[in-house]
């Protein structure tokens, strides 16, 4: 999966839309269903500029809580859009962009999940370890889509019905498929139902903003 820069800041420092605009592929977030708030996260770039990927928050903000502390009581689902894209060079020749594949978009949703959690009995100077350990964990589980953790489910995609892979954990849930108009998608949440979801293009990003 490929690595890219990001640009830093999440719900609580709300991104403009600048970042959004530069990128070459469409948005995606929750469909017209969805009547709550709407709110930008942020954008990862590769190492020449190109934007590769992006997030879009709906529901609650989310707060980085322990399991034991309320969190809940949050409601919110995170759309992440991950440009559709085979192995290239990097835009100064130096070297080589992995594909990105579904596994890259549900690998980004595992550890955007994991960002606002941790353990209620782990001491705030271990959860950087723990965090680590728990990062590795779900690439291994993203690179390994077809495993026993992960379940089928079938979620709209601009109002075409499309197969995502799925999977719970103590702190939420995580999903990842893919769509007919060259992106990938994965999705995070807690409080809300992943299998009520639907997913459709972002047309106007003042919704967001």
């Amino acid at each position: 999966m490929e690595t890219t820069s990001r640009v830093d800041g999440g719900p609580a420092s709300r991104r403009t839309a600048e970042g959004y605009l530069a990128a070459s592929f469409a948005w995606y977030g929750l469909d017209d269903a969805f009547a709550g708030a709407r709110w930008l996260m942020q954008v990862g770039t590769a190492a020449d500029g190109t934007v590769q990927h992006g997030s879009m928050g709906h529901g609650d903000e989310p707060s980085i809580k322990s399991d034991a502390s309320g969190a809940e009581k949050e409601r919110f689902a995170v759309v992440v859009t991950v440009a559709a894209s085979p192995v290239r060079r990097t835009g100064d020749g130096t070297g080589v962009l992995d594909a990105t594949t579904v596994s890259s978009a549900a690998w980004l949703a595992g550890s955007g999940l994991l960002a606002y959690t941790w353990p209620a009995q782990l001491d705030h100077a271990l959860r950087n370890d723990w965090l680590d350990q728990q990062t590795e964990t779900a690439f291994e589980l993203a690179d390994d889509l077809d495993g026993p953790e992960w379940s089928t489910l079938s979620l709209p995609v601009d109002g075409v019905p499309m197969p995502f892979h799925y999977r719970e954990s103590e702190f939420g849930w995580v999903l990842a498929g893919a769509t007919r108009a060259g992106v990938h998608l994965g999705a995070y949440g807690r409080g809300m139902s992943a299998y009520g979801l639907g997913f459709s293009a972002v047309k106007d990003l003042d919704a967001y903003a």
